[in-house]
């Protein structure tokens, strides 16, 4: 695979107004527009957060997800809107996304249990990673999720 892709993990307070609108409109274009889930994607988690953005050559925002701290979203750290460009898809963006988010979890909270709502079309992706499933399927936002987990020791 020869993707070029750029990684910058900044916390919400490091991006730039110019860094947070290409999260929004990426963050929109997928999430709203893509999946035509109207949903409130402003959560006030964002501020808590580290984000993580994929550039490609041209500097333009392909790949992003935000790792949340324990005690944010769940009791551990978490990892959630998990995305690439509908322009970077089967270019194996969305694995190198994973694998950075997961080193980077590490790196800011060492060896500890990561935990994901995971859209259920996407359990055999997550699963590759080596996270499990923890939870039957519920709905939220319209659309089918389990939650998963991946626990360090196991790997």
């Amino acid at each position: 695979m020869n993707l070029q892709i750029h990684w910058q993990l900044k916390r919400f307070d490091e991006l730039t107004p110019f860094e947070l609108y290409e999260i929004i409109w990426l963050r929109n274009e997928v999430f709203v527009v893509e999946q035509n889930c109207v949903f409130q994607d402003a959560d006030y988690k964002d501020q808590k957060s580290w984000h993580l953005m994929g550039m490609n050559e041209e500097g333009k925002l392909i790949a992003y997800c935000r790792i949340l701290p324990g005690g944010v979203s769940y009791n551990s750290v978490s990892i959630g809107r998990v995305l690439t460009s509908p322009a970077a898809r089967r270019t194996g963006a969305g694995r190198l996304l994973m694998e950075k988010a997961m080193e980077f979890s590490k790196n800011l909270f060492g060896q500890t249990d990561i935990k994901i709502g995971a859209q259920y079309y996407l359990k055999n992706f997550y699963s590759s990673f080596g996270f499990k499933q923890t939870s039957d399927i519920y709905l939220e936002d319209g659309i089918e999720h389990i939650e998963m987990v991946y626990t360090k020791s196991i790997r």
